[in-house]
């Protein structure tokens, strides 16, 4: 497999970055702060993305979808942290859908329609410590009739407080730090002991603290196999991983753009700053190491989308290069900037604050380091 793009993806590609530099580039993102929104998105904007098919590229052509692939969802995720737009796309569109995909007829019958149509919000319910830990889980699901009863609470829930759904994952047996016993549910928001309290992230952008007390679902309510959903958890936090990773490498290349350019504007002792030798070896440091993490990143999606054995340790050390990668790419940036990168006048803080966010989203970087070791045999 080549570590390029074919035709088809150069033409998505073509197609995604002037719309979403035209409708959602980081100025949007200020509006949106600046005016203390409290749903974190612009729902016209993601009503557009349906019209445009981007929600359904990874929904299955026999559903209504597109059929495509975690490469192409990843030039869509690229662009969107290029841009720093503030969108479900990654949790909704993205790993929600891959969940849905072990999910009976039913939940995809629900869920996947709304999808498409730009008319649902899923929230990824997984974490409930401070860090990503997802075989931690602790919060309860006890058999009641023919269903489960919930309780227990989540964290990090991005857009949690107005998602219309809840993929949350349970423990049905085990104990915390088990990977079997964990079972994923879909909850609805509005189901009786739910309860939302929305927190800003450091990125502007909000997620949700959320408690279920007692809630009550159907057996239809089960994502894969009871007791055995840690394959069915993979899976979304995989699609996760590397959508996320996809997003840094944009969140990076958006920040280094913008440092290059600066180098080449800024004049300092009547020369411009991009022609002092020390700034120009940091510049190229910086460009390789971005330029390995968009390597590794479309390597692990072309594993994902072929079902290779290898794709998990792929994905891993993707999201730990693009974590490496963007943040290098923000603090050379603001650095370079010298003392008016540290004002909120300069876009380049707001690069350096969505990759504070992104980088402990589905796991930080030393988190998927432990991981290559410990896949590798360490």
């Amino acid at each position: 497999m080549g570590l390029y793009h074919s035709e088809d993806q150069v033409m998505l590609k073509d197609t995604v970055a002037p719309f979403l530099a035209e409708n959602a580039p980081v100025k949007h993102l200020r509006s949106l702060r600046d005016a203390n929104d409290q749903t974190g998105f612009a729902r016209d904007l993601w009503k557009q993305f349906a019209e445009m098919g981007f929600t359904g590229i990874l929904v299955p052509e026999a559903e209504g979808g597109l059929g495509l692939g975690h490469v192409e969802a990843g030039i869509v995720l690229e662009e969107i942290g290029r841009n720093l737009t503030p969108s479900p796309f990654l949790t909704t569109a993205v790993a929600a859908v891959e969940a849905l995909k072990g999910a009976g007829a039913h939940l995809r019958g629900e869920w996947f329609p709304k999808i498409l149509s730009g008319d649902a919000i899923i929230g990824l319910a997984i974490d409930e410590g401070a860090k990503h830990r997802p075989a931690a889980t602790a919060l309860v699901a006890e058999r009641a009739g023919n269903g489960f009863k919930l309780s227990g609470k989540k964290q990090f829930v991005v857009h949690g407080h107005v998602a219309d759904m809840l993929i949350v994952s349970a423990r049905t047996a085990g104990a915390p730090g088990d990977e079997q016993g964990i079972t994923l549910f879909a909850v609805p928001r509005d189901a009786a002991g739910v309860t939302t309290e929305a927190d800003r992230l450091v990125d502007s952008q909000l997620a949700a603290r959320v408690t279920l007390d007692g809630v009550e679902v159907t057996a239809d309510a089960v994502i894969g196999d009871v007791d055995g959903g840690w394959a069915s958890l993979t899976r979304l936090l995989d699609a996760g991983r590397i959508g996320a990773a996809a997003e840094m490498v944009g969140v990076g290349a958006g920040a280094m753009d913008m440092t290059f350019g600066y180098l080449k504007q800024r004049k300092q002792f009547g020369q411009l700053i991009g022609e002092f030798q020390a700034l120009q070896h940091r510049a190229a440091h910086l460009y390789g190491e971005m330029e390995g993490a968009r390597s590794i990143v479309l390597k692990a999606q072309h594993l994902l989308d072929d079902a290779d054995p290898r794709a998990e340790l792929f994905v891993a050390a993707a999201k730990a290069k693009s974590g490496f990668a963007c943040n290098l790419a923000v603090r050379e940036g603001v650095q370079m900037h010298g003392g008016i990168g540290m004002t909120d006048e300069y876009d380049i803080g707001l690069y350096m604050k969505r990759d504070r966010a992104l980088a402990e989203f589905f796991g930080d970087t030393n988190f998927h380091a432990d991981r290559v070791a410990r896949m590798n045999g360490y």
